[in-house]
């Protein structure tokens, strides 16, 4: 237990522990599910409990809306630690109401080497998903946040060994506390997460590795997407084409999987996703409908081999879903297709379409090395929905076989 003002405890994981002494540098590493986020959100508000004078930043390398920010898990924090009477959370900050202290949600892509001075009074700075901050944005950052008793906070998942932020495993500096954090060693993890952990571990052993144990991304020239997609916010506009929706079942250990995508200035924007392992028939149209608003009133696309769940959907509460069906060189002209487009960009909500697009790989030749054109069956499942979404603008590749 760490005790704040008030007489408030705060269970704080073993793993976490070290975290509690000071430093100027503090970082957690690890896969999904781990309580890294909620670890530094508790302790951002135990110190401003403390210190009614902090002033803090929340740091992004993008940062376009504070709905996807740390802001809603400082929010939620502030009330689990009845301390709503201490602060204003304002629209875009939150404020100590017995003091000066402050914290505010930032985005790297946003500061120059003249407005990043504004953030050099600031004593915590937390960097969310680390391992997307840039080594632009990481040489601006690293030589601002220097008032006295000032600390930086790292969070991340890894996913290359050159990222940035993985100085602080290669070279920590002199006054650092980094450690790791997974879902293994987290008290709270729900029942959901290591269910599906371990259906992950069962159907792809090296998407486990990376999503859940944290280990780096496999990054080569195997990766189908690679290049092809960035991960960023955006809004349709009222000229985008689509919407168009996909639907890949569950079979056993897969998830299913249900996506709702656009296409503009021949870009393919992913706005939402809704996934879930051992989902039951008769709870899917619920379970679309709570994820992305709206699934039941347009067409969905889903897989051919599952006639039976197609019709059960058909009658209860999801009347357009249609089925696709599926031809030999059906996922490879599917993939050509995707390729086709100048960008692919993927919503920030969109985990699982995020993580899919990093582990999407053909198969590797264990003696050379070299990718062959043959598919790896894992890691498609969102690429799977994608692809019937928009079934009906794929157009087979020609194939010459021998005469």
């Amino acid at each position: 237990m760490n005790k704040v003002a008030s007489n408030l405890d705060i269970p704080t994981p073993r793993w976490a522990q070290p975290l509690l002494d000071d430093a100027d540098f503090k970082g957690a590493y690890g896969g999904r599910s781990g309580g890294k986020t909620h670890f530094f959100a508790e302790l951002l508000i135990e110190e401003h409990i403390l210190n009614p004078a902090l002033a803090s930043v929340c740091i992004r390398e993008v940062q376009r809306s504070l709905r996807y920010s740390a802001k809603r898990t400082l929010e939620t924090k502030i009330k689990k630690m009845g301390a709503e009477h201490m602060f204003h959370v304002g629209d875009t900050e939150i404020r100590d109401k017995r003091g000066p202290g402050i914290i505010i949600f930032q985005g790297m892509q946003d500061h120059t080497a003249d407005s990043i001075k504004s953030l050099e009074g600031f004593q915590r700075a937390w960097v969310v998903e680390a391992q997307s901050l840039s080594r632009r944005s990481m040489d601006l950052l690293l030589p601002t946040i220097r008032a006295d008793d000032s600390q930086l906070w790292f969070e991340w998942n890894p996913q290359d060994n050159t990222d940035p932020v993985e100085f602080m495993r290669k070279s920590p500096p002199e006054s650092s506390i980094v450690v790791e954090a997974n879902y293994l060693n987290n008290p709270f993890l729900p029942d959901r997460s290591r269910r599906e952990a371990i259906a992950w571990q069962k159907r792809d052993p090296d998407g486990y590795a990376h999503v859940w144990m944290g280990e780096f991304a496999f990054v080569s020239d195997a990766q189908i997407f690679a290049g092809c997609y960035i991960v960023d916010e955006f809004t349709p506009g009222d000229d985008w084409q689509g919407p168009y929706q996909g639907l890949d079942f569950g079979f056993s250990q897969d998830p299913t999987a249900g996506v709702r995508c656009w296409i503009h200035d021949n870009k393919l924007f992913i706005e939402y996703e809704a996934v879930r392992t051992k989902l039951d028939l008769d709870k899917t149209a619920g379970f679309l409908e709570k994820h992305i608003s709206g699934f039941a009133d347009y067409v969905t696309r889903a897989d051919s081999a599952r006639p039976e769940s197609i019709s059960y959907l058909n009658h209860h509460g999801m009347p357009k879903v249609r089925s696709v069906k599926k031809g030999p060189g059906s996922v490879k002209d599917g993939i050509a297709f995707l390729k086709s487009f100048d960008e692919i960009i993927i919503h920030t909500r969109c985990k699982e379409m995020a993580t899919e697009a990093r582990l999407y790989s053909y198969k590797i030749d264990r003696q050379t090395g070299d990718p062959l054109p043959e598919i790896i069956d894992a890691n498609n499942h969102m690429w799977d929905s994608i692809r019937y979404a928009l079934q009906p603008l794929i157009k087979p590749v020609q194939r010459w076989g021998p005469a």
